[in-house]
């Protein structure tokens, strides 16, 4: 019986794992934390090699060089000589939380029907007990913006941070701004109709461009009305037109960001955000003079063209950022969530391009932070900000050295283990000290 038990009580403590969604969230910081002797990785390119960094409250209180910092130091103290603290990294663009498994349509809520939906919220679809969502601790992932898919206007996403029991308590800004998949100017022939399979115009992207601003000023044209009648997506597009909620709009080609660029000018919208804009480097000029920052698309892939450079991908966060663009990292793509968590080595691959170790840096904390408007907050280690960082015992822009030991979310000491590992320890410190006796 003793040896049966042995072996199914794994088995049960795998099943229940797969039910029991989440490590714990973790609870308040209810003292004063230390970190001494880190060198501290700021955020906006200043390193401190020897420093010292205090918070309190879920708050950055001290952040300085340990030479110029009082010796008693309050609270918990933490060891952290030959280590480096970081601030949480930030993934833009992301649909973390809205899909666990993507052969199981019952976990998938990151598209909703129909083309034109300013007014779905994805923030109230985010699953909080993700386990793929804790999966990016970590690596030193601990915040996100939650973004919907689909249609021409997808809805709006909300940035959340990683440990947290729901939605609502995971929710850092609410509704932060509004994304538009802008109509591909070009497309493939259609070979299973007997089209020629090369790439060819679009023959609708003049009239799906029609559409988009018709919809913008019918919007405009409501809100400026009586409004007798409820239209729930007009009324969505009311902090979009005041400049409060950020459109962020997904385009590739060199013409769809010129188009882009005019439908701003056009509509007068102040908070406009390229995603993805694999040609931006040929209108950089254009995209610098319209104050337009770039969330540059995933750089771990091949040239979409034959006759471009192989290392294009790798190299276009550099010609951006030379030409005085503000630049973050996005990781949308083929298997997209999972991919989330090699950020940081997405980052670590520029430098090897062109950017230096701090720019590239900039990119994943300051940067994105500025671009989706949280950078009061958030994005740097700042007295009077969150405590939201991570110590790593090597390099964390590389794979080879990251290994984050401790992480936390404003001030909260937060878990690093999938909750099937911890399953597993309890098992071990339970039932192995009875096997022992």
């Amino acid at each position: 019986m003793k040896k049966l038990k042995k072996y199914i009580l794994p088995v049960l403590l795998f099943f229940a794992g797969s039910v029991i969604a989440q490590q714990t969230p973790a609870p308040p910081q209810d003292r004063a934390i230390s970190i001494i002797g880190a060198t501290a990785h700021i955020g906006n390119g200043e390193v401190i090699e020897n420093s010292v960094i205090i918070f309190e409250n879920g708050k950055l209180t001290t952040v300085s060089d340990a030479a110029s910092t009082n010796r008693q130091y309050p609270g918990k103290v933490i060891d952290a000589k030959g280590k480096h603290v970081y601030p949480g990294f930030i993934a833009p663009n992301s649909t973390l939380g809205l899909v666990e498994i993507d052969a199981v349509v019952q976990s998938d809520d990151e598209d909703e029907l129909g083309e034109l939906l300013p007014h779905v919220r994805s923030l109230i679809a985010y699953n909080a007990e993700s386990q793929v969502v804790e999966s990016m601790r970590p690596n030193g992932v601990l915040v996100g913006q939650i973004t919907p898919r689909g249609g021409r206007i997808s809805g709006t996403s909300s940035i959340v941070q990683f440990d947290a029991w729901n939605w609502e308590d995971a929710a850092l800004k609410k509704d932060d701004g509004l994304h538009i998949n802008w109509p591909n100017s070009v497309r493939r022939g259609r070979w299973w109709m007997g089209e020629d399979p090369g790439i060819k115009p679009n023959d609708s992207y003049a009239k799906d461009l029609q559409e988009l601003s018709a919809f913008f000023n019918n919007a405009k044209a409501y809100l400026a009305g009586p409004q007798n009648k409820a239209n729930l997506p007009f009324q969505a597009m009311k902090d979009v037109f005041s400049g409060n909620k950020k459109v962020y709009i997904h385009a590739d080609s060199e013409k769809e960001i010129i188009d882009v660029l005019a439908f701003k000018k056009e509509h007068k919208l102040d908070n406009v955000v390229l995603v993805g804009a694999y040609d931006s480097f040929k209108v950089a000029n254009q995209i610098k003079a319209a104050n337009v920052p770039v969330l540059v698309g995933r750089v771990h892939k091949t040239p979409q063209m034959e006759d471009q450079d192989y290392d294009l991908p790798y190299k276009l966060a550099y010609l951006l950022n030379q030409e005085g663009i503000l630049v973050g990292l996005e990781t949308s793509g083929d298997m997209e969530r999972m991919n989330s968590r090699n950020l940081p080595f997405y980052a670590g691959t520029v430098t090897g391009y062109g950017l230096s170790k701090a720019d590239a840096l900039k990119m994943i904390t300051s940067n994105t932070a500025k671009i989706l408007g949280i950078d009061d907050s958030l994005g740097t280690l700042e007295a009077g900000k969150d405590a939201t960082l991570f110590i790593s015992e090597g390099d964390a822009l590389d794979m080879r050295t990251n290994k984050v030991s401790q992480a936390f979310i404003q001030g909260r000491e937060i878990s690093l283990e999938s909750h099937q590992t911890a399953l597993a320890k309890r098992y071990t410190e339970k039932y192995g000290q009875q096997e022992k006796k």
